[in-house]
């Protein structure tokens, strides 16, 4: 990963541990493309588990089935790459680990897989809550790693904003 993304990215993640905690609420990730970095990153801080309450790597739709409960009809119909998919894996994420918040990332990192209106680079990614749950896209340049590291930057900013744009439903009881 290269220094100015990684610092970012840690940046942000200093950040969403401290909300949360400020918040008494955790959260989970349901990854695809970017495979486990988002939870990488956020365990790489000290004291991550007191924020993160687990994450899921559902690159086969089977799994995302499975464990995330993303049901078969959005997978046939919408593809795994869509914000269907990615807004029901975020939610499932939300259940499986009962957390507050869940991240979730699917998307095609490269150099092949690519498909007709969905080119190398493109990515779904999704937050959930209690409350709502918002799904984005961007299409983002660079080689299979540098797109999986700007899905967690993007990712992860979104989080960062919502936490801090939405009032607290937690009691500090759970």
């Amino acid at each position: 990963m290269r220094n100015e993304m990684k610092e970012q990215i840690h940046e942000l993640v200093v950040q969403i541990k401290a909300a949360l905690l400020e918040r008494g609420e955790s959260m989970a990730t349901a990854e695809s493309c970017t495979g486990g970095l988002i939870a990488s990153e956020i365990v790489g801080e000290p004291g991550s588990s007191d924020i993160l309450s687990g994450g899921i790597v559902a690159y086969r739709n089977e799994i995302k089935e499975a464990l995330l409960g993303v049901p078969h009809e959005i997978l046939e119909q919408k593809g795994a790459v869509s914000a269907e998919t990615v807004e029901a894996m975020a939610k499932g994420a939300r259940e499986k680990f009962g957390c507050e918040w869940a991240v979730s990332t699917s998307g095609i990192a490269g150099p092949t897989g690519a498909e007709p209106g969905k080119p190398v680079g493109f990515v779904w990614m999704a937050v959930a809550n209690s409350h709502q749950i918002v799904s984005f896209s961007e299409i983002f340049d660079g080689n299979r790693n540098e797109i999986r590291e700007k899905s967690v930057y993007k990712v992860l900013g979104k989080l960062l904003f919502l936490i801090n744009n939405q009032k607290s439903t937690c009691t500090n009881e759970h």
